[in-house]
């Protein structure tokens, strides 16, 4: 979402899940953390094919290995046009 919080890439799961890890690479650093320090990723989508065809982008995320976690398709999300949520729990 941007600073209003309002969804932003409507329709474009890609940019939707390079936002997502973006801010959560932002809350990760006010923490002193990275992408190291997650110890389980879960991830909602509405389009789980999508998905999994933009996938591999989490390979740049994480380099040294992937956390645990769930990938999960959801009918929807709580705000219209999102296609995309990530939870992530940091050890």
């Amino acid at each position: 979402m941007d600073d209003e919080g309002n969804p932003t890439a409507i329709g474009d799961l890609e940019a939707q899940m390079k936002n997502c890890y973006a801010d959560l690479e932002k809350i990760l650093k006010n923490y002193d953390c990275t992408f190291d320090d997650v110890v389980v990723e879960n991830i909602f989508t509405t389009n789980m094919p999508l998905f999994l065809e933009n996938s591999a982008y989490r390979n740049k995320i994480y380099t040294n290995q992937f956390p645990t976690g769930s990938w999960l398709g959801v009918k929807e999300l709580a705000l219209p046009g999102l296609m995309i949520e990530i939870e992530l729990e940091i050890h």
